[in-house]
């Protein structure tokens, strides 16, 4: 009798631990603060400007159980006349930056933007902790929107880098980055997470044309 007691309550033991392991899970994307959005606008690069695009992070990391609130879309623009543009890198506030799995991919403004980085395919995780297709997998979809260049700054390059400041899905271009550090041709641009190269327009074909899929990086900023 005390046998089957013992044994029963293993059982119930092993149940809890099974059940609460999702509650593990959760509990990163909790303290989550960088993820890549798992899906985008579904309008190219027509993400609403500034604005729409932080919006579509914090709908994204809410509905994953996010505690943070202040989310900011990794993206720069350009405005005309010369006048100076917004720096992604001045959005997204001064880290650390932790994935829905826990693992910190920098630990602060300046290390994100250096060799020191660790962002990388297995890394840069969608806010719900899965893994983004790449270069070599059956869809690939590694191109992600910045406008910037490898600092992290608006582009200086000329033309459209932005897709006319993030509300164009027509004309236009932007440029993006690598998630998963992997190009056709692996030059040190191709390897570059936020300033890879130019999408072939800003419609939701053309940026599947090149590798993409409309999504893009997103930050805390608590």
């Amino acid at each position: 009798m005390e046998l089957a007691k013992i044994s029963t309550g293993a059982a119930i033991v092993t149940l809890i631990a099974a059940v609460g392991m999702p509650g593990a899970v959760s509990a990163q994307q909790a303290e989550m603060s960088f993820f890549v959005t798992s899906v985008g606008s579904g309008k190219g690069a027509d993400l609403g400007g500034l604005a729409g695009a932080d919006a579509h992070c914090q709908s994204l990391a809410q509905a994953a159980g996010a505690k943070l609130t202040n989310w900011r879309a990794y993206l720069s623009t350009t405005a005309p006349g010369g006048t100076a543009g917004v720096n992604a890198r001045e959005r997204i506030g001064q880290g650390p930056w932790r994935n829905a799995k826990g693992v910190v991919i920098a630990t602060n403004v300046d290390e994100l933007h250096s060799e020191a980085n660790k962002i990388s395919k297995q890394t840069a995780l969608s806010e719900k902790g899965e893994v983004i297709p790449g270069r070599g997998d059956a869809v690939n979809i590694h191109d992600m929107l910045t406008g910037s260049d490898p600092a992290g700054n608006y582009s200086t390059a000329g033309g459209d880098t932005t897709c006319a400041n993030w509300t164009s899905s027509a004309e236009g271009s932007a440029i993006v980055g690598h998630h998963d550090r992997i190009g056709l041709k692996d030059t040190r641009h191709m390897k570059s997470w936020n300033s890879s190269h130019g999408s072939a327009g800003c419609s939701q074909d053309k940026l599947k044309s090149t590798g993409g899929a409309g999504l893009f990086y997103c930050f805390a900023a608590n």
